[in-house]
C-alpha cells in the first residue's frame, strides 16, 4: 500500500471525525510498498511511539534514526516520511490528532496562548522523543497510556484521551516556552521545498528537466540542486526516479502491462524503467506484477 496524497502532498485520510479528532492506529514499515510511507502532511498533530525495530523518520530537513522505546512528535502541517532502516521491519504506534481538540473554541486563550503558539509557528516542525529524558519519558508515558485504552476502551475512553493529550501537550508547551531564538528555524526552506515537491509530483510523468523545477521556485539550477540534497538527502534527479516508481506500483497491481506502467510513469524506455524498479523494489517489474495478482486470488 501508500498513502493517498492530494498534489500538494495533504494526505487524504480522515483522522478520527468531528465529535472525537483523534486517531489511534498500530502501522509496520513493511506494508508500504517499497518499505517507505512517501512524503506528505496533514493539519493533525502526530505523535510516534516505536514499538518493535527501527525506522528512518525525516521530518522537513531532520532526519531520525528512531529505535524501540523512541518516540517522536511531529507538528502540525509538516512534511514527514518514513523508510525502513537496514533492511529491519519496523512497528510503531501513531496517534494523530487535531489541535482543536486540545484547545476546545476558536481564539480562546487556550488556543491563542499554548496551541497556536506552537502549531501556527514552523519554528518547531518536530522533536525526538527519547526515554532517557525525564519529561520526554513521561510523554511516552501517556502514548502508551493510551494506546492501551484503544485496545479495551473504558465507558470514558475519549474523557480519558483529552486528559492524556492535554497532559502530553502541557510538556511540549513547557519546552518550546524556553527554546532560546538563536535555535529557531526558518520557513522560508520549508515553503521551496514543499513547492519543489508540488511541482514534482503535479509534473513526474512528463519529460521534466532541472531548469522546469528550478524555474519552477524561482531559483538558479545550482542553488536547486544544492538546496534539496541538503533538505532531502538525495538528488533531484533520484527523488524524482524514486517517486516516478512509486506511482507505477498501482498500475502493476491492476494487471496493466509493462510497457504501459513505464510510460504513465514518466519512463520513455521500459527498459530503463525496468533497470530503476529492479533498483528500489529489488525485483523486476513483471515478478512484482505477479507475486501481487497472485496474492489476490
Amino acid at each position: 500500500m501508500q498513502l493517498k496524497t492530494r498534489p500538494d502532498q495533504m494526505e487524504i485520510k480522515e483522522h478520527g471525525d468531528y465529535g472525537f479528532p483523534v486517531h489511534v492506529s498500530e502501522e509496520a514499515i513493511n506494508r508500504f510498498d517499497s518499505n517507505s510511507f512517501l512524503w506528505h502532511w496533514h493539519p493533525e498533530i502526530e505523535l510516534t511511539w516505536i514499538m518493535k525495530g527501527q525506522i528512518e523518520y525525516h521530518v522537513n530537513d531532520t532526519c531520525y534514526i528512531l529505535t524501540e522505546g523512541d518516540g517522536l512528535f511531529a507538528n502540525s502541517n509538516m512534511l514527514h516520511s518514513g523508510y525502513m532502516k537496514d533492511g529491519q521491519d519496523c512497528e510503531y504506534l501513531s496517534i494523530t490528532f487535531s489541535p482543536r481538540f486540545i484547545y476546545g473554541y476558536e481564539n480562546s486563550s487556550l488556543h491563542t496562548k499554548y496551541v497556536d503558539f506552537i502549531t501556527a509557528s514552523q519554528d518547531w516542525p518536530s522533536l525526538a522523543l527519547s526515554k532517557e529524558t525525564g519529561w520526554q519519558q513521561k510523554i511516552l508515558s501517556q502514548i502508551q497510556y493510551i494506546y492501551a485504552m484503544s485496545k479495551m476502551p473504558p465507558a470514558d475512553y475519549e474523557l480519558q484521551v483529552h486528559i492524556a493529550l492535554c497532559s502530553i501537550w502541557q510538556h511540549i508547551y513547557s519546552y518550546y516556552s524556553t527554546v532560546p531564538a538563536d535555535r529557531l528555524q526558518t520557513s522560508v526552506a520549508l515553503e521551496r521545498l514543499r513547492d519543489i515537491l508540488s511541482y514534482i509530483h503535479g509534473h513526474y510523468n512528463e519529460n521534466i528537466s532541472l531548469e522546469d523545477i528550478s524555474r519552477s521556485v524561482g531559483i538558479c539550477k545550482s542553488e536547486c540542486c544544492r538546496f534539496f540534497k541538503k533538505h532531502m538527502h538525495m538528488t533531484l534527479f533520484e527523488y524524482v526516479l524514486y517517486y516516478r516508481i512509486q506511482q507505477s506500483l498501482p498500475l502493476l497491481k491492476t494487471g496493466e502491462s509493462i510497457t504501459r506502467a513505464a510510460s504513465i510513469s514518466g519512463f520513455a524506455n521500459p527498459c530503463y524503467y525496468g533497470k530503476i524498479f529492479r533498483r528500489y523494489m529489488h525485483c523486476p517489474p513483471s515478478q512484482y506484477r505477479k507475486l501481487w495478482l497472485d496474492s489476490t486470488v
